[in-house]
């Protein structure tokens, strides 16, 4: 059973025998284990939106009824975020995917599991009714968004549908994860069962097990990285498991490696450990450059533009360290999307997922220094995230609120409880709050959209119920504007998620970038402001959750009822309900790194 299953419970059902093809294609969904599907209402998946309710009874998956196609997948990628596994989308027609393209794009770039569903047609021209159903049929529709997607299918029978579903169900858990799309003529769902059909077993259907490094690129890993005598480890899109958690620790601590990670992807490393250098942020920081320039071996863990961060280390210089890749990023790489981004340098590129490297070079690195002290003195690295001195909330309560002071009054929140964050936004100060966790921040949405925050934010929630861990997002405003409509699904499912809405009211880093623009050009930098504030008046977004039934705090103005008003939030969602938070923050002192345009 879901944890929705008491939520939009049908009333019993004559004939809810398996008698339809939307009935299979529900049947497998179950059995693959996909918990929840999300959807927008449309009538070319009528049929099997009637198999899921009155053949499935809406559990295993129960489905979330979202606003818009942009909120439907960004709620399966949040959930995905947290847990590594696909839940299950479905868009009306054309018209459906093309609303949800950003946020599909979103869900590639950020490589998780999703498995979507469309529908359209009918494809037999001679059953279509006049005007609706021409305009909301298209020749090939997974064309629409195939350059950003892992697979796609538009089977034509019964057979060939379950055969599409299965592979689909593979591709998209195996790494590098990333959606896949299953388009189902009208027709088809309503195609009668064929005669003696029988479910194909799925246990002979499975994920093969990740291939493993070659025993020589391993051993010659180990090699460079014992003997190295200043290693760093850049850990990019790793897994949140526990135990891979640990074993990054113990690597970098017996090789004394520093360690940056970066906040456009989830936590890798403890931030406060001292071999973490600097903080993540969107961008690589003075501390991480100069670390990185003085290594003399550089171990990438999937890092999201490898090629990019040693470019900017070394300019057009010549790499000096030893240079260890280890991504299966590449098999992905089709060339419409530069999200295959720079091409790095690799001395040894090592064709596997980073995790399972790392627990092959731990098993390496510790046969070699056996009977010797690990490479580590236990002294923090220069730079190191120990070494900074944790930041007091201003002691005038009147002072206005800016990111620093909210990021040190949410660290103070979370001393009661464990917080998953689900996402920051471009100005998030990250000397105000650590990740010791694998499951303390799950990074950012992957394409650098607009709009998905919100539902990232419920889809971490909804993975995360009853388990003993609050989802919470901290997200700029345009984000909260443009994805608020996902907050009715969280208010209708009393799902408890906690926003933070860092609420500048305008959109500062392209005010910012504006600026520059117009300094560069000797123009005048005081109209940057035009086109880009959100003013006069003032969004209470407050009032636009309330209006959508989620409790509310704010506008918060002054940073001494802040602390407060973060308390009474967390109360509400720790009841088991979502909770907005208006929280106005200073423009200039939000202002992202982004506009600065560095890596």
């Amino acid at each position: 059973m879901s944890g929705l299953s008491s939520f939009d419970r049908p009333a019993p059902s004559d004939n809810a025998g398996m008698a339809w093809t939307s009935d299979i294609a529900a049947e497998l969904l179950r059995r693959f284990g996909v918990r929840y599907i999300a959807q927008n209402p449309g009538s070319s998946f009528g049929a099997l939106h009637d198999s899921l309710v009155n053949y499935l009874g809406n559990d295993d998956p129960t489905m979330l009824l979202c606003l818009n196609e942009n909120q439907v997948v960004a709620i399966a990628q949040g959930y995905a975020k947290v847990t590594e596994e696909p839940m299950g989308c479905i868009m009306h027609s054309n018209v459906g995917l093309l609303a949800g393209t950003m946020s599909i794009y979103n869900a590639w770039c950020d490589r998780v599991p999703m498995i979507m569903l469309g529908a359209g047609g009918p494809a037999d021209a001679a059953r279509r009714v006049p005007w609706i159903n021409w305009i909301h049929s298209s020749k090939d529709q997974g064309a629409l968004i195939r350059h950003f997607t892992k697979w796609d299918a538009e089977p034509h029978s019964p057979q060939a549908m379950v055969e599409a579903m299965l592979r689909a169900n593979i591709l998209t858990r195996q790494a590098p994860k990333g959606p896949v799309y299953i388009c189902l003529d009208i027709g088809l769902q309503d195609a009668a069962v064929p005669e003696g059909f029988e479910f194909p077993d799925l246990a002979r259907f499975g994920n093969a097990a990740s291939p493993e490094p070659s025993a020589e690129a391993i051993e010659r890993a180990a090699d460079l990285l014992v003997a190295a005598r200043n290693p760093i480890i850049m850990a990019g899109r790793v897994s949140r498991r526990v135990e891979d958690w640990n074993n990054r620790i113990r690597l970098a601590e017996l090789l004394g490696a520093s360690v940056t990670t970066d906040l456009k992807t989830a936590a890798g490393f403890p931030t406060d450990h001292p071999l973490h250098v600097g903080l993540p942020g969107y961008h690589y920081r003075e501390p991480q450059r100069k670390a990185t320039e003085e290594a003399d071996v550089i171990l990438g863990l999937d890092w999201m533009d490898f090629g990019g961060i040693l470019r900017f280390v070394y300019g057009n210089g010549p790499i000096r360290a030893k240079v260890i890749q280890c991504s299966v990023d590449s098999y992905v790489h089709n060339g419409w999307s530069m999200d295959h981004f720079s091409l790095p340098t690799a001395d040894l590129p090592i064709l596997a997922e980073p995790d399972i490297v790392v627990r092959r070079l731990l098993a390496a690195v510790e046969a070699r220094l056996k009977g010797k002290p690990a490479k580590w003195d236990g002294m923090p690295k220069p730079g190191s995230g120990a070494s900074m001195e944790k930041i007091a909330l201003a002691t005038d309560p009147d002072a206005p609120i800016t990111p620093r002071g909210l990021g040190t009054a949410l660290d103070a929140a979370r001393a009661k409880r464990k917080v998953c964050l689900a996402r920051v936004p471009l100005g998030w100060v990250p000397e105000a709050y650590h990740f010791r966790d694998p499951l303390d921040y799950v990074g950012y949405d992957g394409g650098a959209g607009v709009g998905s925050g919100p539902g990232n934010a419920i889809g971490a929630a909804l993975a995360l119920m009853g388990s003993d861990r609050i989802a919470a997002a901290v997200i700029g405003d345009g984000d909260f504007m443009q994805g608020a409509s996902a907050f009715w699904t969280a208010a209708h499912y009393r799902i408890p998620a906690l926003v933070i809405v860092a609420n500048n009211r305008s959109h500062l880093n392209d005010e910012l970038i504006q600026e520059k623009i117009a300094a560069r050009r000797g123009r005048s930098v005081e109209n940057a402001w035009v086109g880009q504030r959100i003013d006069e008046p003032a969004v209470d977004h407050a009032a636009m959750a309330r209006a959508q039934g989620v409790a509310a705090e704010g506008p918060v103005t002054r940073i001494g009822d802040l602390p407060q008003a973060l308390e009474r939030a967390f109360r509400v969602v720790e009841g088991g309900a979502p909770c907005v938070v208006d929280v106005v923050v200073r423009q200039r002192e939000s202002a992202s790194s982004f506009a600065e345009r560095k890596h």
